[in-house]
């Protein structure tokens, strides 16, 4: 996985940690000062009256008398330390106050100040410091502040190109006809006059639609990095803010950055959060969004001739985007990115092995063919979690056995070993899996049976798995018809086994698969029978407030059709498990054993145990 690269010329921030910890010790060192001022001892001496000093020292009554300045501390006779306090005037002596030195010892401290001044300095300067400094870094940090409310609608993108290890299209597996035509985008980049001389116009945008996890925004800094350009990267939804036009500035501050650095690359991610179809209804002419979109819009027909900036976006939901949006001369090129076929998906997985010990006799084409459908964050994730599995059972390498669990935690989730079945429940459990495995196995354009477990796996008690056999871009209706009688096998065991009454919440995922697809196959797919074969139905697959919004394109007289060819198909398929599983009962008892003795039954022993078995022919004549 690549580095998150630093954004160039960070600054820090003003009022951070070091404020922080400037204020912590200033304010201790303050409260300190102010304690010991508070608090501080005063002299414990007793002070008398000058001319009651002299009456007291001429009678003999004191021991020793010492001047500090004007000051006087004096020691009476029985006492080993000064117990008294005067001071006399200044400029003069005790003599000629009138002191009889022989009556008294006497005497003089040279007068010294810098202590005293110091200790004042200390207690009456440093507080004032501290107080300064305080209000110094106070106003330095709401200028931080403030200059971040200023900054409230400036441009969020990150910038990327200073990096060392920039993104190529040799990190990118597969995708050879994406890569094709983003090669295009970065020959106008890196030579923009070889086409300005033929009279060509560098592309203002491409739009990468493809479903999650293929390696769209990849693909993006693979451009960037490829023409060693700077690459502006922002998503859809950072634009928008709770106050109207604060989107709208941030997409203005944005070009203008990019006018900037020209040549660059513009990428926004999930572009469908701002470049929805306007005119919903929702938000009304004033939607922060909608003005977001019009400012997108503007900037991008207002680019000069010869600025070198092109603006790369992706989404998965290129349907819901405005037209004015896909128009020539603003997103000028459509690239598709597929889910990689069988090939790419092995050297996807190759490049996600490279820096992971990887054990001798791990076939990673086996997996390739396993994992059809699966995108390119999918296999990444297949190859992080083998790692962990590895480390977790103190392998020094990746092993078959690890990658192969791997695959399943990922595909059908992490099997619960903890959750606890009893006897009767194993049973159930066991007949309703091999239901599933012998309605897969009998049916001729059902996908081949890869395992079959009755240990719980994610949210299900027992998993049967099916795998294609090959990558498939088209599907029929006899081939969907077997799917939805393979996923009512189970209920379908249930019920001949201990009859209708007593089936249980076990097939509720199943039910709902079924239903799924059986509406799919009449509203999008045109596979209904009679007066809807060969017509399709919109429906609003928004938020239930857009759905509520928008009206129904089909009368109430064709939903009724549509549910009616629905349940008949539910039927059809139920019916079709029933005589399967009916004329080959003793095989799935046979299946039903061996899960209760194994737990788990691999494809190979699911065959051997179903040889024999066969298709009845009323079910081949539905």
């Amino acid at each position: 996985m690549d580095k998150k690269p630093l954004r160039p010329n960070a600054k820090r921030q003003p009022g951070g940690r070091g404020f922080k910890n400037f204020g912590f010790v200033a304010l201790v060192v303050l409260v300190v000062l102010i304690s010991y001022a508070a608090y501080r001892q005063p002299s414990t001496l007793k002070e008398i009256p000058l001319t009651q000093v002299i009456h007291q020292a001429n009678d003999g009554q004191y021991k020793k008398i010492v001047v500090n300045g004007d000051e006087l501390d004096i020691t009476q006779k029985g006492q080993s330390k000064a117990t008294l306090k005067s001071y006399k005037e200044s400029n003069t002596t005790l003599k000629q106050e009138g002191v009889n030195y022989n009556k008294v010892e006497v005497s003089i401290k040279p007068p010294s100040s810098t202590g005293q001044i110091v200790s004042s300095l200390a207690i009456n300067l440093i507080p004032v410091v501290l107080i300064g400094g305080l209000l110094y870094f106070a106003l330095r940090s709401a200028q931080g502040q403030g200059n971040q409310a200023l900054s409230f609608g400036k441009s969020r993108a990150r910038l990327y190109g200073n990096e060392k290890d920039k993104v190529s299209f040799k990190n990118v597996a597969g995708q050879a006809e994406a890569k094709q035509d983003l090669q295009e985008v970065v020959e106008f980049l890196k030579f923009p006059k070889k086409f300005a001389s033929l009279g060509a116009r560098i592309p203002k945008g491409v739009l990468l639609i493809g479903p999650p996890g293929t390696g769209k925004t990849m693909l993006a800094r693979a451009v960037a990095g490829e023409a060693g350009v700077p690459f502006f990267s922002i998503s859809g939804s950072e634009f928008v803010e709770m106050f109207v036009g604060v989107g709208a500035s941030r997409v203005r501050d944005l070009f203008a950055k990019a006018k900037k650095n020209a040549p660059c690359i513009i990428f926004i991610d999930e572009i469908d959060a701002v470049g929805r179809r306007r005119g919903s209804g929702m938000g009304g002419g004033h939607d922060e969004r909608e003005q977001t979109l019009n400012q997108i819009l503007v900037e991008m027909d207002g680019f000069e001739q010869g600025q070198n900036v092109i603006v790369l976006a992706a989404t998965n939901r290129a349907d819901v985007l405005d037209p004015a949006l896909l128009r020539p001369g603003r997103f000028d090129r459509r690239v598709s990115i597929a889910l990689p076929e069988r090939a790419d998906r092995e050297a996807i997985l190759k490049v996600h092995f490279t820096d992971k010990p990887l054990a001798k006799g791990v076939d990673l084409d086996a997996l390739a063919a396993k994992t059809a459908g699966s995108s390119g964050a999918d296999l990444a994730n297949i190859t992080n979690e083998a790692a962990i599995i590895a480390a977790r059972n103190n392998h020094t390498q990746i092993s078959q056995s690890d990658v192969t669990e791997a695959f399943e935690r990922v595909a059908i989730g992490p099997e619960r070993k903890s959750k606890v079945m009893n006897d009767k429940e194993k049973e159930l459990t066991a007949y309703h899996e091999a239901g599933h495995a012998l309605v897969g196995h009998v049916l001729p354009d059902s996908d081949p049976i890869h395992k079959v477990t009755i240990i719980p796996r994610g949210g299900t008690g027992g998993v049967t798995w099916s795998i294609p056999p090959t990558d498939k871009s088209y599907h029929s209706i006899v081939e969907y018809k077997d799917i939805l009688a393979r996923a009512l096998g189970g209920r379908v065991a249930e019920e001949v086994l201990y009859g209708h009454d007593k089936v249980t919440t076990g097939a509720g995922s199943d039910l709902q698969q079924a239903a799924e697809l059986a509406r799919d196959m009449i509203v999008k797919q045109g596979m209904g029978s009679g007066k809807l074969r060969d017509q399709v139905f919109h429906v609003e697959e928004g938020m239930m407030i857009e759905r509520m919004v928008h009206e129904r394109e089909y009368s109430d007289d064709t939903a009724k059709l549509i549910d009616q060819e629905v349940e008949a198909l539910i039927t059809e398929a139920a019916s079709r498990a029933r005589l399967v599983i009916k004329h080959n009962l003793k095989y799935m008892e046979a299946l039903k054993d061996k899960l209760l003795e194994k737990e788990t039954v691999d494809a190979d022993e699911v065959s051997e145990i179903f040889a024999g078995s066969r298709m009845p022919k009323e079910a081949a004549l539905y």
